[in-house]
């Protein structure tokens, strides 16, 4: 056994495929912006089924608002 103690992040990330991004952007002397994103495949499919749903719904209003 190991002791670990549970505030310790574990070494590799939960899902082997996440995949993740930092960033800085600086404009001009007084602002800067940070920011970071993680993806796994399962968010990008999650995504492209909750888009899929608005347009599906969007083109359903607009087809009724037409007749």
């Amino acid at each position: 056994m190991t002791d670990r103690s549970d505030d310790q992040a574990p070494a590799t990330p939960y899902h082997p495929e996440e995949m993740k991004v930092v960033w800085d952007v600086r404009v001009g002397k007084s602002i800067t912006m940070q920011g970071s994103a993680r993806w796994t495949p399962a968010g990008v499919v999650t995504g492209g089924i909750a888009a899929s749903g608005i347009l599906l719904a969007v083109a359903a209003l607009v087809r009724a608002r037409r007749l």
